[in-house]
């Protein structure tokens, strides 16, 4: 009977980061998924339209490698090459977005479905953010290329406008009047040389009793500059952060910047190809590992022993574990529904207005510029990443639920990307576990929220490490990369590596 330290149900992006980093740090562990494809509810849709049978793979094939099923097709199924070939049956078998949304096939103007990858809950990373971090400890970065997003932007008055976080972007913005800029400018230069542990920085004012609201009051900040610093570049998701000691937002503001000053145009970096390629290289992390991928194997029952899960049981075998981790999905009677959430997928033609011709961007719109009690986020990336063919773009609009008519609350978000080509709406339900799960061992993650980064998720990862675990998941030591990129060519280079705390990032790079 296989025994695992840790199995895995479900293959979202926080359980494959999390059996990554335990892979890595020596746990055997076990992936099994329901479905025939890696992702769950964050998995990125490719092609667009239905798979041609030529491309299709047989579910019934199966070769196992060491402690690794995988799924291949038949005329590749090689000792050799099966580790190398899973990942790309895997995604090609994701269920196609017009068929998933039951809406009729695309037209000749969409171009070949197969040159999309459309990616159903899309978030940005931020360039100098605990995510990019994980990907670094694990050495995953090996696997993936990104490439900048181009503009970070905040609505306001029915148009949107280019955040700004250096003195010259705030000179230059039209956010703030000639008085608001001289203000933000001292309280930017508070913000960015803000040390916890120097109380001549403090301007007497004490990190851990004052509130956020107390320092925007002492530099004499506006509502309108509140708004747009607290939520789009401390990306707080409610206005609660005003009551709560300052400290943490210092933090969120610092973190922004430095992530900006990273690669410029923007904090934000997104992997080419999409999502997916991060499940896919924590996919081969995994498996380089010894760990093991059951894919299209139904999860029958969670067998538990004195109140703690000893396995878990699929298609007539147990497989023993010690813990369990797990999608909310796995488990319903574990989790309970916290809130509810819109997602709108929109297909164009065209770059957002207002955002200078942008290729791909972040959008967020405050809660009180439409008196909502939660902030409605827009991402976009397009061709530029290779998600889509040539002069197409890909738009998701989010937000959290409050009224009986989810689709109207989002329209102002809907109303800048217009004309919209095609739209496709999810409203699903956020889940949280009803407990830690120290008691069971069985550690479910939550649902993914409503923002388009990674903050949130990131903090979620950490906290089910730490449950798990016992103590804080730590990063330091950055382990060096395997190879660099070439800078003419864009292509990676084992002779130029990058800066080993950095991710490599080009403009331009072909399919590998």
């Amino acid at each position: 009977m296989p025994e695992y330290d840790v199995i895995v149900l479900g293959t979202g992006l926080k359980e494959c980061i999390l059996s990554g980093i335990l892979s890595a740090n020596g746990k055997r562990v076990l992936h099994i998924d329901r479905n025939p494809y890696y992702g769950g509810e964050s998995a990125s849709i490719s092609p667009l339209e239905e798979v041609c049978p030529s491309l299709s793979l047989s579910l019934s094939h199966t070769h196992t490698h060491t402690h690794t099923q995988t799924l291949v097709p038949p005329q590749d199924c090689q000792q050799c090459s099966a580790l190398l070939t899973y990942v790309s049956a895997a995604t090609s078998l994701c269920p196609q977005l017009y068929k998933k949304f039951n809406v009729p096939g695309p037209g000749k103007a969409m171009g070949q479905g197969r040159h999309w990858s459309v990616d159903l809950v899309p978030k940005f990373l931020l360039a100098s953010g605990p995510l990019v971090q994980m990907l670094l400890y694990t050495e995953v970065t090996r696997y993936l290329d990104f490439k900048v997003v181009e503009g970070s932007f905040v609505y306001r008055g029915g148009r949107v406008h280019r955040v700004p976080c250096t003195e010259a972007q705030a000179q230059a913005s039209d956010l703030m009047g000639r008085f608001d800029k001289r203000r933000f400018r001292k309280f930017l230069l508070f913000a960015l040389n803000f040390d916890e542990s120097d109380r001549r920085r403090h301007h007497e004012l004490d990190p851990q009793r004052r509130t956020a609201r107390d320092v925007f009051r002492h530099f004499d900040l506006g509502s309108e500059v509140v708004e747009f610093v607290g939520h789009a570049v401390a990306l707080h998701s409610s206005d609660e952060y005003l009551e709560q000691p300052f400290l943490q937002t210092m933090r969120r503001i610092q973190l922004y910047a430095e992530s900006q000053d990273r690669y410029g145009h923007s904090p934000y970096l997104y992997p080419l190809y999409g999502l997916g390629e991060l499940l896919q290289a924590f996919g081969r992390l995994s498996t380089d590992h010894g760990g093991g991928y059951l894919l299209n194997h139904p999860v029958e029952d969670i067998v538990m022993e004195s109140g703690k899960v000893a396995g878990v049981k699929s298609e007539g075998r147990v497989f023993r574990c010690k813990q369990l981790i797990c999608e909310p999905s796995y488990v319903p009677e574990r989790v309970r529904s916290a809130a509810r959430l819109i997602r709108v997928v929109c297909l164009l033609n065209h770059p957002i207005r207002d955002t200078e011709d942008a290729k791909s961007c972040y959008i967020i719109i405050p809660q009180t510029q439409l008196r909502r009690k939660s902030d409605i986020y827009i991402c976009m990336v397009s061709y530029a990443h290779n998600i889509a063919p040539e002069g197409k773009y890909v738009a998701v609009v989010s937000t959290t639920v409050e009224t009986s008519n989810p689709e109207r609350e989002v329209q102002p978000g809907l109303e800048l990307l217009e004309p919209i080509v095609q739209k496709f709406v999810s409203i699903t339900s956020f889940f949280v576990p009803l407990d830690d799960g120290r008691r069971s061992q069985i550690f479910v993650s939550r649902s993914y929220d409503a923002s388009a980064h990674f903050e949130t998720e990131c903090e979620d990862i950490r906290d089910m490490y730490r449950r798990m675990m016992g103590s804080e998941l730590s990063l330091r030591g950055l382990r060096g990369e395997q190879g660099g990129r070439d800078e003419a060519s864009g292509q990676r280079s084992a002779q130029q590596p990058p800066p080993s705390d950095l991710p490599a990032c080009s403009a331009s790079c072909g399919r590998r």
